[in-house]
């Protein structure tokens, strides 16, 4: 099946269907202080409002800063966005440092993590009281964890192509929707690859996991680590928790996927309503439901749609369709100044159109459970060589069933390159398949080795490269003008935004909060 789709994409005319693409990023990092402490301080005020800045928001906490670029169809240009992003914030953040790994620095505990605060209006308050919950149900701690997200969406002009290819007989919209389904199924059965070849918290701070853990050997004393983990953030130790795991949340259809996160939505959770919504007058939890809202379900991928002002997730994409996908399980780069690389963007990029175009059928029971456990188990021990993946009840190595992917995966490269000249993306895939011959080459095996060269642990590894990515940014050429002017103004108006919104709030919370909750 997939054979038979990229020849007819290469084939067909005008133009080169699979190039042009749209490629935003998204990426978090933990303010801390000069020490390596989590920051205790108020979201700076030379950024503006984490509210309203499209550029520069927080996530969980007041300290986990969220950089968002817009979607550009090269990946110099999001590149550079994010850099400039980086430099603009790095100005305002005084001796503060920016933490460069996806786990977290040194943290005493939950009381010593802020909720993010978004101001007086009714929707800057449900944002806390979310996140409020969210500490209730899952612990603080684990929401400090950061990473990158790569958003994507197919060029305007695959559409018609894919259409006529397809022989479909519905509605573009319809076959966008059914297609990046198909996407996020195989992303979900695959992205175990994902984690191999990116993956970069093979460590952590032992405050994190508060203690000892049986899982994990002791590297010094406030170490802990796998010796072939790749992503201890995509594992079982980093995003999850049980009731989540119960979830059944069907990515077979757009129906059936908004139907079974609103159904979670509306389902009490035993375990979430000993908290209660309420107590006191003030709100703990936005509900006691299984979910408070659509984005408390983690995934490694989710189908989006832009919503509009005040419009639920799962609105928008009964509205409108899928309009483009999120992957999220992509770890910083520690090795990267911004976190992320064009290689990297590249290679998800080809994989992500592989994911669409190659065979897609609903899951079995028994290919969930795989893919979950292929996932988990990639996370924690990729780089052993006695590990072995699950392909269809047989076992399988990663270079193996990874090597058959990059072929395809290559073949999608080098149609985008078509489009583009040259072979970018053609060498951003070579550059992967090396680290299939090479597992000492990945990002999580070069994280332990320079560890343990250096003979320090994860704490001073990462505060080193804190420091050196802050003179980095700081050594660099003056941004252009136009730049600094364009988030300069931002984050000023930003700040107009939120006083607009506090001041032209009629509903009280209670109503507000109920009304969010009454629309479909």
């Amino acid at each position: 099946m997939f054979d038979k789709r990229i020849n007819r994409l290469a084939a067909s005319v005008p133009g080169n269907p699979v190039w042009g693409g749209r490629k935003g990023i998204e990426k978090e990092s933990l303010r801390v202080t000069s020490q390596g402490h989590l920051s205790r301080k108020p979201h700076p005020l030379a950024f503006g409002s984490a509210l309203t800045n499209s550029y520069i928001t927080t996530d969980f906490s007041e300290a986990l800063l969220e950089f968002v670029t817009p979607a550009f169809v090269h990946t110099w240009e999001t590149l550079r966005f994010l850099c400039d992003i980086h430099q603009f914030s790095y100005a305002g953040l005084g001796d503060e440092l920016l933490w460069v790994s996806s786990m977290p620095c040194r943290i005493g505990g939950d009381d010593d993590i802020p909720l993010a605060r978004y101001g007086s209006s009714n929707i800057g308050r449900m944002k806390t009281i979310y996140r409020h919950g969210l500490g209730l149900r899952y612990g603080r701690t684990m929401q400090t964890i950061a990473g990158v997200h790569f958003n994507y969406s197919l060029p305007d002009a695959f559409w018609p192509a894919y259409k006529e290819i397809e022989a479909y007989a519905g509605s573009v919209d319809s076959l966008r929707s059914e297609a990046y389904f198909g996407l996020v199924r195989n992303f979900r059965r695959l992205g175990w690859l994902i984690l191999y070849l990116f993956g970069a918290s093979p460590a952590l701070c032992r405050s994190f996991a508060r203690g000892s853990n049986p899982a994990l050997s002791e590297l010094d004393i406030d170490t802990l680590y796998h010796p072939f983990a790749t992503s201890l953030r995509m594992s079982d130790l980093g995003y999850s928790n049980r009731t989540q795991a119960r979830l059944n949340i069907s990515l077979d259809s757009l129906d059936e996927y908004v139907a079974d996160l609103s159904r979670a939505i509306r389902t009490p959770e035993p375990a979430f309503e000993r908290f209660g919504v309420k107590a006191d007058g003030e709100y703990r939890q936005l509900s006691v439901n299984q979910l408070q809202i659509e984005n408390e379900y983690y995934s490694p991928v989710r189908p989006k749609r832009v919503a509009k002002s005040g419009e639920r997730p799962t609105a928008a994409l009964r509205r409108g369709g899928v309009e483009y996908v999120e992957i999220r399980s992509l770890d910083i780069n520690v090795f990267d100044p911004a976190g992320v690389n064009q290689n990297a963007m590249r290679f998800v990029e080809a994989f992500a159109i592989y994911c669409l175009l190659h065979d897609s059928p609903p899951f079995s029971a028994q290919a969930r459970e795989e893919s979950k456990r292929n996932h988990t188990q990639t996370a924690k021990s990729g780089r052993d060589p006695e590990f072995r993946l699950l392909r269809d009840g047989r076992e399988v190595t990663i270079a193996e069933w990874g090597n058959e992917i990059v072929r395809d995966v290559r073949v999608v490269a080098e149609l985008i390159d078509r489009g583009n000249g040259g072979h970018d993306y053609l060498d951003a895939v070579d550059v992967q398949a090396e680290l299939l011959k090479n597992p000492d080459a990945t990002p999580s095996a070069r994280v332990l080795q320079e560890m343990k060269t250096a003979g320090t642990g994860f704490f001073e590894f990462s505060m080193q490269a804190a420091i050196g990515h802050k003179d980095y940014f700081a050594a660099l050429e003056p941004m252009q003008p136009e730049r600094f002017q364009q988030l300069e103004t931002e984050a000023r108006e930003s700040l107009l935004r939120q006083k607009s919104m506090e001041a032209s709030d009629k509903l009280s919370l209670d109503d507000y909060i109920a009304a969010y909750f009454s629309r479909d």
